[in-house]
């Protein structure tokens, strides 16, 4: 199958910093996007940890043509530095990245 014919699966990834917020919202607009609930990442730990569970899972199991998408860039990293190194992992798995709220 070549790059072009490669089928867009909507991966969501959602993140809040503590357990006393809740990701009712992004799921929601995950949701809207296109993103099913059993394609959407959810996790409550700093966006600091580059260790998250959910994410590292997520990154692993990306196929080509798989577009990740979240609500805004903070929640996915924290730092120019780690949003770089994280778009690096989705790219060279021949996927994409979409921030809702970035274009």
């Amino acid at each position: 199958m070549t790059e072009t014919h490669l089928q867009k699966r909507p991966i969501g990834y959602a993140r809040v910093s503590t357990f006393g917020q809740t990701l009712d919202s992004q799921l929601e607009q995950l949701r809207e996007a296109g993103c099913s609930s059993r394609s959407i990442y959810k996790e409550r730990v700093t966006g600091a940890r580059p260790d998250r569970r959910e994410l590292l899972r997520m990154l692993e199991r990306l196929e080509p043509g798989d577009v990740v998408t979240v609500t805004r860039i903070d929640r996915l990293a924290r730092s120019t530095f780690d949003l770089f190194g994280i778009v690096k992992r989705i790219v060279d798995a021949k996927a994409q990245f979409r921030s809702l709220a970035e274009p």
